[in-house]
């Protein structure tokens, strides 16, 4: 970053406009009235009034600026030697068709789903479509145990669960939805749906009434179109780890959310459009965090094998295409 004591010393002693000049980078439904409400500290809103979708902002857009057949995901897993590549124009329509099934069972904004799954392409599929249709999100370490799934549950009062049938951990298979029904049996809340989607290496028995299978939802589903919601709206949940007490849920908005993260991928990480971003798991925060700013999200799971899915050579690889 050039002239960065001038930056910095910009956001500091002008904020408001500091982040105003930064949220132009950002697609808005309606403006905001304010940049910044202060009127009820410790409690700040920024861009009260704006209205925006952050799904749109960080897939459709990209699709209408002429980025469709571009790579918007790679999915390197040497567990199942595994590599896939997702262009955005096919990342809209699989998160536009989950968003319509999601919509068929009931979610609408507002609504809370937790995500319990491994790092695969459709956890991020998962996360965006509930952006889309304005549900708050709660993401939950795929293999968590059971009892710290059901705190999780009973705080965040999820309508539903969306979660993989397992994954792979070391050289052995993690089957998820024996742990899901147990953290349902424990907890006080019951999410009314959980919709798993079926591994090929391990199914699920989806006995339970609310089952679903995401293949199945998604076959006759019309796809969901971006619901514009308040930039002061929830976007996700984040739970703290617990281990000086009881996980505290951390909630991020819509609006300062996007505009400080697009902000940060250029400004922080000197990421151009285009460029590989690597990740080797899920994001302590929002794991669709690079493609808002057209970036290339490099995914690798799991985490026992990131040293060879994210080795120098192999991100060389990646860089090409």
């Amino acid at each position: 970053m050039e002239n960065y004591q001038e930056v910095f010393d910009k956001s500091l002693n002008n904020p408001e406009e500091f982040w105003a000049e930064a949220a132009e980078a950002i697609s808005w439904h309606k403006k905001w009235d304010i940049v910044l409400d202060s009127s009820d500290p410790p409690f700040y809103r920024w861009f009260r009034g704006g209205e925006l979708n952050t799904c749109y902002n960080a897939v459709d857009r990209h699709v209408e600026n002429g980025h469709g057949d571009r790579t918007a995901i790679i999915y390197d897993s040497p567990v199942t030697d595994t590599v896939r590549k997702i262009s955005w124009t096919e990342l809209r329509d699989q998160v536009a068709t989950l968003a319509g099934a999601l919509k068929a069972q009931g979610a609408e904004k507002g609504d809370t789903i937790i995500i319990y799954m491994p790092m695969i392409p459709e956890a991020l599929v998962a996360m965006l479509a509930c952006a889309r249709l304005g549900v708050i999100h709660s993401v939950v370490f795929g293999g968590f145990a059971a009892n710290e799934l059901a705190i999780r549950i009973d705080h965040a009062q999820p309508k539903m669960i969306i979660c993989a049938s397992g994954a792979i951990e070391g050289k052995k298979q993690l089957a998820y939805k024996p742990l899901i029904e147990a953290a349902i049996d424990q907890s006080e809340h019951k999410p009314e749906k959980s919709i798993v989607f079926q591994r090929d290496f391990l199914q699920a028995d989806l006995g339970q009434p609310g089952d679903l299978d995401w293949q199945e939802i998604i076959k006759d589903a019309e796809p969901a179109d971006c619901v514009p919601v308040a930039a002061t709206d929830p976007l996700y949940i984040l739970y703290t780890s617990g281990t000086t007490g009881m996980p505290k849920g951390v909630m991020r908005d819509n609006g300062g959310h996007a505009v400080a993260l697009q902000w940060s991928m250029k400004n922080i990480y000197n990421m151009e459009p285009g460029d590989v971003f690597g990740r080797p798991r899920m994001w302590a925060g929002w794991s669709a965090i690079p493609i808002l700013s057209t970036l290339r999200f490099c995914m690798a799971a799991p985490r026992s094998f990131m040293k060879e899915s994210l080795s120098a050579p192999r991100m060389q690889e990646h860089s090409g295409g």
